[in-house]
């Protein structure tokens, strides 16, 4: 880890995983933070006073060489980004995220930033073609090759790794790179057309409890399988690999899989509720299954995460069900 004075600048910190590393980072004893967000500080999902906030949009060649600007280490987490239904119907703004990538490595290229430069990858690199069957093979780090990704993100996010590895080889900023495969918790988004699969029907299960309304839509035919990553062990992950001399893109994920409909089993099950089912099949379902192989961060860091699936469901859910009754809906349904 760097050292505890070191100056630690965190893009995308008013996101969901952004604001729980910065977090995390105070709780290390770490107070020289730069948070950096286009949001308004209002609408950052965690925000520490203590630490230097910072509203900028990191498009802009500029505002990133005055941020990297006295950094030790930065951790990019920025991106236009989003749950399936935001991916599909945004490919253009998710690809101009390039932009921030780009200029951030420029700008620690140009800073001679002493420590490391992180950058947030994801599993939507990898190849289409891999990803037919709900009984996905696990995906190993060399399936992303040749390249097939996710229309428009998973393009970006391919094309920003191979950014860092040339500033890596060409100009020595020493950069890593993790793949995260579906990361939930609480501190995110449920609601508004970017939240993923965890959030959506946590709060969808939590509607229906409160409206009295025992139904839920899936998108798809809830066959679709994937793997789903506690924050807090994304956290632990994003500081080893940060911290490790692994100079290639790894996978950061769990390898548990299960379906849309298992995941809609977990919940209604947290939720002491059974609802009626009806399936969309013209919303955007995404591959039809992905998991994460995990034998390389094994063999690398001896990693694995730890929190089990139905265990950070409940932490989630029971967090969505306090933001949705704080927002002043307190009926709620016996739908036992």
């Amino acid at each position: 880890m760097p050292p505890k004075d070191a100056k630690i600048l965190v893009t995308g910190a008013g996101g969901f995983i952004g604001g729980h590393l910065v977090a995390k980072l105070r709780s290390l004893g770490y107070s020289n933070i730069r948070a950096v967000d286009v949001k308004p500080l209002t609408y950052w999902y965690q925000r520490s006073d203590e630490v230097d906030n910072r509203v900028l949009d990191l498009n802009r060649r500029d505002a990133c060489f005055d941020t990297v600007d006295g950094a030790h280490t930065v951790y990019n987490l920025a991106a236009n980004m989003g749950g399936m239904g935001f991916i599909e119907n945004n490919k253009a703004l998710c690809m101009l995220s390039v932009l921030i990538n780009t200029h951030l490595l420029e700008a620690a290229k140009h800073h001679r930033l002493p420590g490391r430069f992180f950058y947030s990858s994801s599993a939507c690199v990898y190849n289409g073609a891999k990803q037919t069957r709900t009984d996905v093979t696990a995906l190993k780090e060399e399936d992303a090759y040749p390249a097939e990704a996710e229309d428009g993100y998973g393009w970006e996010k391919l094309f920003s790794e191979r950014m860092c590895r040339h500033f890596r080889e060409d100009f020595g900023v020493v950069t890593r790179v993790a793949r995260f495969h579906n990361v939930y918790g609480p501190h995110g988004t449920y609601a508004s057309g970017r939240e993923k699969a965890p959030a959506a029907i946590c709060r969808k299960i939590i509607d229906a409890q409160m409206t009295g309304k025992p139904l839920i839509e899936i998108w798809g035919d809830g066959e679709q399988t994937r793997s789903f990553m506690y924050i807090s062990d994304c956290i632990d992950g994003l500081f080893d690999i940060t911290n490790s001399g692994i100079e290639y893109p790894i996978n950061l994920g769990s390898s548990e899989l299960v379906s849309i409909n298992q995941l809609v089993d977990i919940v209604e099950s947290i939720a002491g509720v059974r609802l009626d089912r009806r399936y969309n099949l013209d919303a955007p379902k995404g591959v039809r299954g992905r998991n994460s192989d995990n034998t390389l961060i094994r063999k690398e860091l001896n990693w694995e995460p730890s929190v089990k699936l139905r265990d950070g469901m409940e932490k989630t859910y029971r967090w969505i069900w306090d933001e949705m009754h704080k927002a002043g809906n307190e009926s709620v349904v016996n739908l036992t």
